[in-house]
């Protein structure tokens, strides 16, 4: 990858590889979790632990291949009543429902089940061989005839064991090879050798591609993201030009939602029925109600709620806010660390003064309030139900219910002014020129 990052705390949609597949585990009904790491990644323990907390982390120390990986959880294994699953935290695309029919297969009565995909171009894969449907060998490209090689029926890596034999099958596997290294592979030799039935199930090529480099991981966000917006519009929702936007693993929406093009959803977003978020809009870490709408342009940033109906207009920014039912900000607003009303207005090119250089504070604008255009609202500071604040202000302190705050100069007017200092400009300017 490039990185000083590991490989599988890069993420897709908003989550780490390793979270992904974490999470197609949990959905699996999987509850008994062994994660091997290299040493000194703590920072991939951590992100496991996040997912799974009760996951038992085990080191492989050195890297002698994935059998001896699989074996660091050796005392986990030992522990296995039912069917072991090996997975690898660089193929997140998987999903529970492959993980299932994995431990179906092994519930059928196969020692080993290996996982495997129809490749397009087959070369340098290991290839699945068969003989009625029993797998009897993973071949490795450069150790298959041509006759073998000609197969597209290709190891994705993951594996299935019985759990009644899977300690003692990797243990058996030897280092006998150009690496020296002990390959899961080679559990279906030591599996057939002692009679037991090795299987193959399917999966699309798509579902097991491995990520190794920055291509292959932008490769898996687009696959991640048409999963995504697939999901959302068979559950009701409407994406004019899906293509175009942008989802997080979470991202929630209600049915009758309406997405417009190039909208990116960060983390967190849950957006109730019937809502709008129109173009180029950008939403992370907020709750929407029923029929709200938002944008274009608009930036909703963590810890913001919006109640049924209520509407952000282009070019406004909301934190850590909550606009109550109805409630308007249209355009040009910045809204931080504040509670809007029910059906207040609050106009253009205002903004809640929420942080001091030390500390944010809090701004509260009742319900019904009027704020009018241009306005600094500096926090603490209420604004009262119903009350009005007069374009152009600044409010430092709180205006009661009903009434009218204005805080600016008062205007003056000077007749023929405009006239005379165009005048004496344009001569100084003629004489500079000479």
């Amino acid at each position: 990858m490039r990185s000083s990052q590991p490989k599988v705390l890069h993420a897709l949609a908003g989550r780490s590889m390793l979270g992904h597949v974490m999470a197609a585990v949990t959905a699996s009904a999987i509850d008994n979790v062994a994660v091997v790491i290299g040493p000194g990644h703590e920072a991939v323990a951590a992100d496991a632990a996040r997912h799974v907390p009760h996951a038992r982390i085990f080191t492989q120390a050195e890297r002698r291949g994935t059998a001896h990986a699989v074996l660091q959880a050796s005392a986990a294994l030992g522990q296995a009543s039912g069917p072991v699953i090996v997975l690898f935290a660089d193929t997140p695309l998987v999903t529970a429902g492959t993980i299932t029919r994995l431990i179906d297969a092994v519930n059928a009565g196969a020692g080993v089940v290996a996982l495997g995909f129809h490749a397009d171009d087959p070369t340098g894969y290991g290839r699945l061989l068969t003989v009625d449907g029993a797998l009897t060998a993973i071949r490795e490209h450069k150790d298959a005839t041509e006759a073998e090689r000609a197969t597209t029926l290709c190891n994705a890596g993951l594996m299935a064991l019985s759990g009644a034999h899977a300690l003692a099958l990797l243990e058996a596997i030897g280092n006998v090879n150009a690496q020296g290294e002990y390959y899961l592979t080679d559990a279906v030799e030591m599996a057939r050798s002692r009679g037991l039935r090795c299987a193959v199930i399917e999966a699309p090529e798509a579902e097991v591609m491995g990520i190794n480099d920055r291509m292959q991981l932008a490769r898996g966000e687009s696959l991640m993201q048409e999963r995504l917006r697939e999901a959302a519009m068979q559950g009701g929702a409407t994406l004019v030009d899906p293509a175009s936007v942008h989802f997080s693993f979470d991202t929630v929406l209600g049915r009758d939602v309406m997405v417009e093009p190039h909208v990116v959803f960060g983390r967190g977003v849950s957006i109730a029925d019937g809502a709008v978020i129109h173009a180029f809009s950008h939403i992370e870490g907020a709750a929407i109600g029923t029929n709200a709408s938002v944008g274009p342009f608009a930036r909703l940033r963590p810890g913001t709620t919006m109640d049924a109906g209520a509407r952000i207009g282009n070019f406004v920014e909301i934190k850590n806010a909550v606009l109550g039912e109805g409630a308007k900000v249209n355009h040009l607003t910045y809204i931080g660390d504040a509670d809007v009303g029910a059906h207040a207005n609050v106009g253009a090119g205002t903004i809640t003064c929420n942080y001091d250089g030390y500390f944010k504070h809090r701004t509260t604008i009742g319900a019904g309030a009027f704020v009018g255009s241009n306005s600094s609202l500096v926090a603490p500071v209420s604004i009262g139900a119903g009350a009005y604040v007069g374009s152009g202000s600044v409010v430092t302190r709180d205006v009661a219910d009903g009434s009218l705050a204005l805080s600016r100069a008062q205007q003056v007017e000077k007749p023929g002014w405009a006239a005379r200092f165009q005048a004496a400009m344009k001569a100084r300017k003629a004489v500079a020129k000479h």
